[in-house]
């Protein structure tokens, strides 16, 4: 029925005569809705910023455009319990880090460590010759330091220092590393996150190195991939506690419907520890006491029960 309602619709009478009034037929426009295509989560999307990104690399600090949990295309609500929260500028990471293939390494100077607001651990500028970069800073590194970058793989693994960068077929096993490229000349795609680090386990056929991830899992990565040697700064990051709800709030996340409740306490209700076990045994008969009644009088029934003698 729905579809000849649609045809009848679309038919135009040519043949009628302007002067004569014929009825019109109304399309169902209350029914009709909106295709939005929905976002899609875990794809690569946090629904948090979009960074406003120029043509050229630049030291600048970026702009940043707050989405708080929305999708920019359509505007709806993705992601829940994101925004608000101090405004903060974006650095611009180089996650290459390309150095001579053959020779002596490249040379370059730590200028200053400051904090990223828009990621977990500290951003160091580096500088080479008239250029200037930002990397995620290891552990120890402070201003003044040198670093050096080489892409060449010698027959003896090299003494490496923090904050170096060779493939990882150049370093010794057991080393601790950083930054790892998963595909060579792709740039540090592994272990970005604040005091995490990974652990070069052995070596494997074909020219790959077995490297042990922060969360135990074992990838086995072509042998000139580049790293970064040390550990990622700010250790103490994920044991350091909020503190407060007002700096959660500063964070840029949003109250969410948790545990604790304080005005509903449906879903949220204190969580107690369940009271001690309590021992319940039967009485001693050898102390009880016996009551004897007294009354000789016959028992009369009456209407009222309290009174039935």
């Amino acid at each position: 029925m729905s579809c000849l309602t649609r045809s009848f619709q679309t038919l135009v009478l040519s043949t009628i005569p302007v002067n004569i009034s014929s009825p019109k037929i109304l399309g169902t426009v209350r029914y009709m809705a909106k295709y939005v295509e929905k976002p899609e989560i875990g794809r690569g999307k946090s629904f948090r910023r979009i960074v406003h990104f120029p043509e050229e690399y630049t030291v600048k600090p970026l702009g940043v455009t707050n989405l708080a949990g929305r999708d920019p295309n359509s505007g709806r609500v993705v992601v829940k319990g994101i925004g608000g929260g101090i405004k903060h500028k974006y650095h611009w990471i180089e996650w290459k880090r390309e150095g001579p293939s053959e020779g002596a390494p490249q040379i370059e100077r730590v200028m200053k460590v400051i904090k990223d607001g828009c990621r977990t651990a500290f951003v160091a500028l580096v500088a080479y010759n008239d250029k200037l970069k930002y990397i995620l800073a290891t552990e120890n590194m402070k201003a003044g330091d040198i670093i050096r970058t080489s892409s060449y793989i010698p027959r003896i693994p090299v003494r490496p220092n923090e904050g170096d960068a060779y493939p990882l077929g150049a370093l010794p096993i057991g080393t601790q590393v950083n930054c790892i490229e998963k595909y060579p000349g792709f740039g540090g795609t592994l272990v970005h996150a604040a005091g995490t680090y990974a652990t070069i386990l052995r070596k494997a056929p074909d020219d790959h190195i077995v490297v042990m991830m922060p969360s135990k899992r074992e990838f086995s990565l072509p042998a000139i991939c580049m790293c970064t040697v040390g550990r990622i700064s700010n250790v103490e990051h994920s044991s350091t506690p909020i503190g407060s709800a007002q700096r959660n709030r500063e964070l840029g996340n949003r109250p969410r419907s948790g545990l604790w409740q304080r005005k509903k306490g449906i879903h949220g209700r204190k969580i107690r520890r369940p009271p001690p076990v309590q021992t319940i045994a039967r009485k001693d008969k050898g102390n009880t006491e016996i009551v004897t009644f007294s009354c000789d009088r016959p028992l009369i029934p009456t209407k009222f029960h309290q009174f039935h003698y």
